[in-house]
């Protein structure tokens, strides 16, 4: 594949994405620590950042770091009207947009530069822009690849401009954490920590076997090419959402949750993501566990059914064995998050038809045939749409707190 030998790929970022927007929305709250979220630190800006304070952070822990952070309610629909303002700002600048998240996008302005000006320019004129019609302020990192763009931006933040030359590449790279390396999580910091391996040069000097034998195989090929900015993928616009999910976090209290607490947890999100589905006509075969625990580690399950649906039922049941398979290290690790993603989707909403076969055959469920969880599904769906979301719900969540969802940010 064709990389470009300008750096000419913009990583934008919005800092502190809801914090900021809280912050616009109520100016007495401009310069002050504040703090998205109560139970669980949603978003914390950068006032609250320099004491310490983290995304997913337990309110209390929050708190004892910050003792005069001001902690205010999550507004989703505020959050959700900025990024639909800021991505019209990335759209007007570059037709070439690739969102990754809802804070967050990659924009290619290679050949612009005839009308827009050099890829410096047009990243400032961007940040301008942002700041002018969204109120709101964003980090843009330039660089020739993907990968070397999006570690520009995390070390130009906040509120900057960078820009990585070709000619300046590594040893731009080369002196930071290996950290900054895309994948590399707090586990696999600590087992290159322990072979020595604390910068990216360090990573760049071992061999793609080397790094194999430490941090297993794909893991060490990744490695070894983005030590040295081998990143040949291109911004790609026009793709389609490859999965549907939705995540919680649980912060500490999780620790202490019963197991029916997190199976209402389980029921909630699977609920919540099985309706999306079914609102934008899509079907999906793999169902997908993501937990976070105490110690910042993370672990991934997933369970492939024998065909695509969009069924509450049966996404939940595989949602449901996932999380029982997972149990003891919930009960070892104290559970911090839990996210759940339907994947393998297929856009046109197509579901593999049903004989009627006996109602004892496992693949019918419960509730009868496919066809008929789906209308029980479709059904729900519309008293809902007129009625409100609380009109009609699953037992097991009566008397509970929904809790808020978390999309995919950056931090």
């Amino acid at each position: 594949m064709f990389v470009s030998g300008e750096a000419s790929i913009l990583h934008a970022d919005l800092d502190s994405f809801y914090s900021s927007v809280e912050q616009r929305d109520d100016p007495s709250l401009r310069g002050r620590p504040v703090i998205v979220g109560g139970g669980v630190v949603l978003a914390a800006s950068y006032e609250a950042k320099a004491f310490g304070v983290r995304t997913a952070m337990g309110g209390r822990q929050a708190l004892q770091l910050c003792p005069h952070a001001i902690v205010v309610p999550p507004r989703m629909s505020a959050y959700s009207e900025a990024s639909a303002a800021v991505f019209e700002v990335f759209r007007d600048t570059t037709p070439l947009v690739e969102p990754l998240s809802v804070d967050e996008a990659f924009l290619d302005v290679s050949g612009l530069g005839r009308v827009s000006g050099t890829p410096v320019q047009i990243g400032a004129q961007l940040r301008e822009q942002v700041r002018e019609r969204v109120g709101l302020p964003i980090t843009v990192g330039i660089a020739r690849t993907k990968f070397l763009a999006k570690v520009a931006s995390q070390e130009g933040k906040p509120d900057g401009l960078l820009l990585v030359p070709p000619d300046r590449e590594l040893a731009f790279l080369h002196p930071l954490p290996v950290r900054r390396l895309w994948g590399v999580g707090a586990k696999t910091a600590d087992k290159l920590h322990a072979h020595g391996i604390h910068t990216v040069a360090d990573v760049a000097e071992l061999s793609e076997s080397m790094l194999g034998s430490i941090v297993g195989g794909g893991m060490g090929h990744q490695l070894y090419a983005l030590s040295r900015n081998i990143d040949r993928r291109r911004v790609v616009t026009g793709v389609r959402r490859r999965s549907v999910g939705a995540q919680r976090a649980l912060g500490r209290s999780g620790n202490s949750m019963s197991h029916s607490e997190i199976d209402a947890v389980v029921v909630n999100l699977v609920d919540r993501i099985t309706r999306r589905m079914r609102r934008s006509d899509r079907t999906g075969r793999t169902v997908v566990l993501r937990l976070r625990f105490n110690d910042f580690s993370r672990v991934t399950r997933s369970h492939t059914l024998p065909r695509a649906t969009a069924s509450t039922d049966d996404i939940l049941t595989a949602a449901r064995a996932l999380v029982a398979t997972a149990g003891p290290l919930i009960a070892e690790r104290g559970l911090t998050l839990v996210g759940f993603a339907v994947s393998n989707i297929d856009g046109d909403g197509a579901q593999q038809l049903e004989l009627p076969f006996d109602a004892s055959i496992e693949c019918r469920g419960p509730a009868g045939s496919a066809a008929d969880r789906l209308a029980i599904d479709s059904a729900m769906d519309a008293v809902r749409q007129r009625f409100g979301n609380a009109s009609v719900m699953r037992g097991v969540l009566l008397g509970r707190d929904p809790g808020v969802e978390m999309p995919m940010l950056s931090d």
